[in-house]
């Protein structure tokens, strides 16, 4: 692999350890009372089942596009999108039990002052951030290399099965804003997934729309 690929691979493994060594840090910080714990796991609770029946659904709709994707564009584009889709839902997933847990930690932290609260608070999120960016830099490098290296493609039909990869990856991330927002949202989101969906792959939806 060149320099720039070696480069790129040793931040996403930076960003991945960054976040690991921050959630371990952050876990670890104290949860208060009895009550505040209650609390706590009520909302970790509710977070849990809202994730898992979001992401049941969006899996659903992403498998359908899986099969689209294949059909019409082959499989290292359709294989793109598989990964952007996971790692993207995998970010939200982890980001989303991390935060929850990081309110109690902050709401404790807050006894101390408020410096240690915004550190608590500031790294609780950096967490997440530093998943985004290292599963994606992570993606991305890995997958390129696997098509040009292990799998002796150009580089521009690499680079071709890399916008499935962000397509992906966006899809989720569009998916998950629409289930977090009220039904008047619904309306403006869904020509926003469709307008994307046929900027990024106009062979495949004028198929669609035949």
């Amino acid at each position: 692999m060149s320099a720039g690929l070696w480069f790129t691979l040793s931040c996403a493994v930076l960003a991945l350890l960054y976040g690991a060594i921050t959630t371990k840090w952050l876990l670890s910080k104290s949860t208060g009372n009895d009550r505040m714990r209650e609390i706590a796991a009520a909302i970790q609770e509710g977070a849990g089942a809202y994730l898992n029946r979001q992401y049941t659904t969006i899996g659903i709709v992403g498998a359908i596009l899986f099969v689209a994707i294949f059909i019409f564009l082959k499989w290292p584009t359709a294989v793109g999108f598989a990964i952007g889709a996971i790692l993207s839902g995998l970010t939200g997933y982890i980001g989303m039990n991390v935060s929850v847990r990081a309110n109690i930690r902050t709401a404790e932290a807050a006894n101390g002052g408020l410096n240690n609260a915004l550190n608590v608070a500031f790294k609780g999120g950096a967490i997440t951030g530093m998943l985004v960016v290292g599963l994606a830099l992570l993606g991305v490098t890995g997958y390129y290399a696997f098509l040009t290296i292990g799998m002796n493609f150009a580089s521009n039909e690499a680079i071709h099965a890399l916008v499935g990869l962000a397509f992906g990856g966006s899809l989720i991330s569009i998916f998950a804003r629409l289930a977090a927002v009220s039904s008047p949202r619904v309306p403006t989101l869904v020509p926003t997934w469709w307008g994307k969906l046929k900027m990024t792959f106009p062979k495949m939806t004028r198929a669609i729309l035949r």
